[in-house]
């Protein structure tokens, strides 16, 4: 008996139409179900999913989702001509992966990652 993987993350957010623009528009993610005018919405992410539930309650901070994408300097790029300010640039990290990160517009923290050339990423 294993855990083989990730289903689904699902983030409460406070506007869901403002949630949806960010997850679908501007870091690309297909929408399945849900909707800007929805109290639930669910992404496909590779094989797994994130969901978002409107939600009054906010904690302060509650973590970090990592994404690993083909190209961390591009996806900077794209969010940033969308007028978008991640907390940090672009940069290589001593433990083997070139990433940055950015906040939705709720506060949950994502980076966008992808391992180095004979790196060993460990989260």
């Amino acid at each position: 008996m294993a855990v083989e993987s990730i289903s689904a993350i699902t983030l409460a957010v406070t506007d869901m139409e403002r949630s949806v623009v960010f997850y679908r528009d501007y870091v690309g993610l297909e929408m399945l179900y849900g909707g800007e005018q929805a109290r639930f919405t669910s992404f496909r992410l590779g094989g797994s999913f994130v969901n978002l539930i409107l939600s009054e309650d906010q904690p302060k901070w509650w973590g970090r989702l990592i994404l690993y994408v083909d190209n961390v300097d591009a996806h900077y790029q794209r969010l940033t001509g969308f007028g978008l300010t991640p907390s940090t640039a672009p940069a290589d990290a001593p433990w083997g992966e070139r990433y940055f990160h950015i906040d939705d517009p709720d506060g949950h923290e994502l980076s966008f990652a992808k391992p180095l050339p004979g790196g060993r990423p460990s989260h």
